[in-house]
């Protein structure tokens, strides 16, 4: 018996110990798994998982940041344990919608094509884009390379895009970025006067609140041929052309000229197609030769030089200036001089004369040397200015120079450079005077004579820029300008206090617009007139009138309107517009109103001459004489008023000439009622 109870007792204990040894392995195994598993999550950056064992079975908790988080998760504690034995309890972060992406789109532009690089919502008819876009490029290929998305059109995309599309059409080489509400447009284009026509369209066309940006390029033009012309006479020394290659260039021949005796203003063309890299130094040598003598011309075209020296200056002069030419200029130039020697001698000389008005009206006087030249001309004539604008009265003179056809061509080609003027030709000169809109007319025609009728060819221009005509520019006409300034208030009247000239709180925010709207008017004469309605008595409506007149005339003043040409003036009730016999009509007849009393621009100058009616003009060829009787042919500008509007265009302007004066910019139909 007692064998038998040290027997189950031995056998409990036995059971006791191992069931202790097998619990504390459990446990060792626990702590391990867990131990092994959380430096690998450490490790591998997934500290975010909480571990717990219950015996062989792994419990992970938590919140993940991600879905793909919590699976890369899973797949560190499998690495370590077998997945049989996870028990996945994490939850994962709740995200919020996906915002909307950047919308951008870029367009580029060549020769070869257009590429569309960007994404675009979903809405966006890709389609129609592509068909626009190919209408424009002209057979060039359109590569499309836009990624779409699905998310609402944000603010201002729309204008955006539309605008762009629309730029794209008038930039053959350019890149235009879009973005929600922002336009940026890099182009070149192929001269500085087609930059600003197009920086001029692109602020025009802008749509309101649209965030636009551009850089417009415009490369050197190509100068051919290359041109300068510099003379010295009695009425100063200036450029009728100028050309340089590079800027160091320009101001080389500038402070030669400077030096040589010009003033004032003087422009040089920087271009490109020089013919030598030593022009600047032939072109200063030249100058400083005129210089020297004190009146004469010397001409550049290309690499050939002529230089023309008038009787006055003395043999000895001309000949030491010739000599040092000769000597000094690079070996690529070559120089044909002429000294005029004094006559005394009296001479018939033919001519031909055309005259083109502001109107655009075209008078052909004159030599031709048979009926097939006069068609010719005609013909040529009517081609340039149109058949119903040109009239001819020629005669023909078998006696005239072999090149009288050409020198009469090169001569309406130059007229057509202006917008009214006249050319007078003669077998020892060709005149050109006029106005012009272009501030480069001057070199243009000077280049284009020289390359008709060679270097040695003497020439005499005085063509005046008008910036009014200068259709870069786009300035106003008078009546323009009372269009715009009576549609400010049209929009909103000037108010003043009941009983007072005194403008009140109101009425300021129309003067403000007028302020504005004023821009590029101050050259026409206007008029501010002050109206009232009928109440009350006649000379106290007029002195009324009168003093509102006055204090928008000051009020303007007061906001730093140029108001030399605005003067006022009080008509009381004398003028209603509406029936001062209802509440309505007499508010109407209490206004301000602008109007124009000229049409003409302030400080005009004289009347464009005619041309002469005779064929033939008497030429004292001595000196003195012959200058005087050429200036009864040619007519000239008067530089005083607009010759410093453009720093790019020196105005020269030939001996003792009358000013050909400002053309009319409309027909003289303005009506300036005041009703």
């Amino acid at each position: 018996m007692r064998s038998k109870i040290l027997t189950a007792t031995a056998f409990g204990a036995a059971l006791l110990c191992s069931a202790l040894v097998a619990g504390g392995s459990a446990t060792v195994i626990e702590k391990r798994t867990k131990s092994d598993i959380r430096i690998a999550l450490e490790t591998s950056g997934h500290g975010w998982a909480k571990i717990d064992t219950d015996g062989l079975q792994v419990l992970v908790s938590g919140t993940a940041p991600s879905e793909a988080e919590r699976l890369r998760t899973m797949t560190v504690i499998s690495s370590v344990v077998e997945a049989s034995r996870i028990r996945d309890n994490t939850d994962v972060v709740q995200t919020e919608d996906l915002t909307a992406p950047d919308f951008s789109l870029e367009i580029l532009r060549n020769d070869d094509g257009v590429s569309l690089i960007g994404l675009v919502p979903s809405t966006t008819d890709r389609k129609a884009l592509m068909s626009t876009v190919a209408s424009f490029t002209q057979g060039g290929e359109v590569v499309d390379m836009l990624d779409v998305a699905d998310y609402p059109v944000p603010k201002g995309w729309n204008t955006a895009y539309n605008f762009a599309v629309e730029t794209l059409r008038t930039l053959p080489h350019s890149k235009i970025s879009v973005e929600a509400g922002k336009v940026s447009v890099t182009a070149i284009t192929a001269s500085k006067r087609e930059k600003s026509d197009i920086e001029t369209a692109l602020n025009r066309r802008k749509p309101d609140g649209l965030d636009l940006s551009y850089n417009i390029s415009a490369p050197r033009p190509v100068i051919t041929p290359f041109t300068l012309r510099f003379i010295k006479d009695d009425e100063g020394a200036r450029f009728d052309a100028c050309s340089a290659d590079t800027d160091r260039a320009k101001t080389t021949i500038l402070a030669a000229a400077r030096k040589a005796g010009a003033e004032g203003d003087l422009g040089c063309t920087v271009g490109m197609g020089v013919p030598s890299t030593e022009w600047a130094d032939a072109a200063a040598m030249g100058i400083a030769a005129i210089g020297q003598m004190g009146a004469g011309t010397i001409t550049y075209s290309d690499t050939d030089i002529a230089l023309d020296v008038p009787a006055s200056v003395g043999n000895d002069a001309f000949d030491q200036a010739v000599a040092d030419l000769e000597t000094n200029l690079p070996d690529v130039f070559s120089l044909h001089s002429i000294h005029e020697q004094p006559k005394q001698v009296q001479a018939q000389i033919a001519q031909f004369s055309a005259a083109r008005d502001a109107s655009g009206k075209v008078v052909l006087r004159g030599r031709v040397t048979n009926a097939m030249q006069r068609d010719m001309v005609e013909n040529y004539a009517r081609a340039q200015f149109g058949s119903k604008d040109v009239s001819g009265a020629t005669r023909v003179d078998d006696s005239l120079p072999a090149d009288w056809g050409v020198r009469m061509m090169a001569g309406l080609a130059a007229l057509d450079q202006l917008n009214s003027g006249q050319i007078t030709v003669r077998p020892d000169i060709l005149r050109v005077s006029g106005i012009s809109g272009n501030a480069q007319a001057s070199d243009e025609i000077s280049r284009l004579l020289s390359k008709r009728l060679g270097e040695a060819a003497r020439i005499d221009l005085s063509v005046r820029y008008d910036r009014r005509l200068d259709p870069v520019l786009g300035l106003p006409s008078g009546q323009e300008c009372v269009t715009r300034l009576n549609n400010v208030l049209s929009a909103q009247k000037i108010t003043f206090e009941p009983g007072s000239a005194k403008i009140d709180a109101a009425g300021e925010t129309p003067v403000e617009a007028l302020a504005k709207a004023y821009h590029n008017c101050e050259d026409y004469k206007l008029e501010i007139d002050g109206h009232t309605d009928s109440q009350g008595r006649d000379e106290m409506n007029m002195a009324l009138s009168r003093d509102r007149a006055n204090a928008v005339l000051e009020a303007l003043a007061a906001r730093g309107v140029p108001v030399r040409n605005l003067t006022a003036k009080g008509y009381g009730e004398t003028q209603p517009i509406a029936d001062n016999g209802t509440e309505a009509g007499r508010e109407a007849n209490r206004r301000i109103e602008f109007v124009l009393l000229d049409e003409q621009p302030l400080e005009t100058g004289e009347p464009l001459p005619e041309a002469t009616a005779s064929a033939t003009t008497p030429i004292v060829e001595e000196a003195s004489k012959g200058e005087a009787q050429a200036d009864q042919v040619g007519g000239t500008a008067d530089t005083s008023s607009d010759a410093a509007q453009d720093p790019q265009i020196t105005i020269p302007v030939a001996p003792a000439a009358k000013s050909p004066g400002k053309p009319k910019l409309r027909p003289a139909d303005l009506k300036t009622s005041k009703n």
